[in-house]
Order: structure tokens, then C-alpha cells, then sequence
């Protein structure tokens, strides 16, 4: 017999998941390895960047370069050489920085997918492959979807406070067109 200040309970239903937002998921070690990454890669493409602008570590300057754009295909090389150069560093730099991250981020994937078509995919591995620019270009496209992390610039943007796998995927088509608009003026 029980006594009757004893009552029996109900199982209860499993309460729904609380709607935990992004930021709440994200740790220290998470947001250490995105800047890692955007240091890495940003700071890469920037290197490249100068390389076509100045001469900087061995680079053709836009002289050089815009040869090179010239030789493939490309119509006014000086201007493409320009046009890449400061593509490649500002977006690697805002890659680095965490600024704007979904454009900087599709700013080198549509750089890079330029140099694949030019580069060509006869083969995967060095010294004739692609695998370099297909690491790059996939590191870019990443870091464009999943956001800088907390240690970033975006941070102290409203718009970009909190990363939106919207501007991510818009700002990856907008590079993924614009470096098909440039393909396609090559010859």
C-alpha cells in the first residue's frame, strides 16, 4: 500500500531541442583552426597577389605576368595581370583578415578556378597537376560557407556577425560566374 502523498508520476515526453544558435556551437579550438586556415591561405593568395603587382617573391610583375595572360589566351594582359594581382590580394587579405569573408572567399575561388582552366587538368599531381589550386580553391570555398570564426574582422559587422550559409553560397555562385565570364573572353 502507498501512501497517498505519493502520487505517481508520468513518463514524460522528451522536451524539443532547444534552437541553439550557431555561435553557441562554436569553441576555441574550432575558431583557432578557421583563423589558422584563413591565415594560411589568405596570406598565400596575397603572397601570389604581389607577385603579379610588384615583382614581389620571384613574380612576374604585371609585365611579366600580363605576358603570361597574353600567352594564354587572355586579351589585354596587362590589365588582366592587374586585375588578378589585386583579386588574389585583397581577397586573400580579407580572407586573413576574416573581412568580408564570403566575397573575399569567392574572389579567390573564382581566381582559382581560372588558373585550373588555364593550368588544364591533364593531371592531378605535381609537377603538371592541379592539386595545388584545387586545395586552395576548396580551402576558399570552405572557409566562404562556414564563416571566418570568432576571431575574425566579420565579427563587428552586423550583417556578417553571425555567418549565413545564404551569403556563403550567393557569394560562391557571383565568383563561380564572374570567373566563367572571364573564361569565357579568353581565345
Amino acid at each position: 500500500m502507498t501512501s497517498p502523498s505519493v502520487t505517481a508520476t508520468k513518463p514524460q515526453a522528451a522536451a524539443p531541442a532547444a534552437h541553439i544558435p550557431l555561435a553557441a556551437l562554436s569553441t576555441p579550438g574550432h575558431d583557432a583552426g578557421l583563423l589558422l586556415l584563413r591565415l594560411v591561405l589568405g596570406l598565400t593568395m596575397a603572397g601570389h597577389g604581389a607577385q603579379k603587382l610588384f615583382g614581389w617573391f620571384g613574380g612576374g610583375g604585371i609585365s611579366g605576368t600580363g605576358q603570361f595572360f597574353t600567352a594564354s589566351g587572355y586579351p589585354a594582359g596587362d590589365a588582366m595581370a592587374v586585375l588578378a594581382g589585386l583579386t588574389e590580394t585583397f581577397g586573400g587579405l580579407g580572407l586573413a583578415a576574416g573581412l568580408l569573408t564570403p566575397l573575399a572567399g569567392a574572389a579567390v575561388v573564382g581566381t582559382l578556378i581560372n588558373a585550373i582552366a588555364v593550368h588544364g587538368t591533364g593531371s592531378f599531381f605535381a609537377p603538371a597537376g592541379i592539386e595545388y589550386e584545387l586545395l586552395l580553391t576548396a580551402g576558399a570555398a570552405a572557409l566562404t560557407l562556414t564563416g571566418p570564426g570568432r576571431y575574425a574582422a566579420d565579427r563587428f559587422l552586423p550583417v556578417l556577425r553571425t555567418q549565413r550559409l545564404a551569403h556563403g553560397a550567393l557569394a560562391l555562385a557571383l565568383g563561380v560566374v564572374l570567373a566563367a565570364v572571364t573564361l569565357l573572353v579568353r581565345n
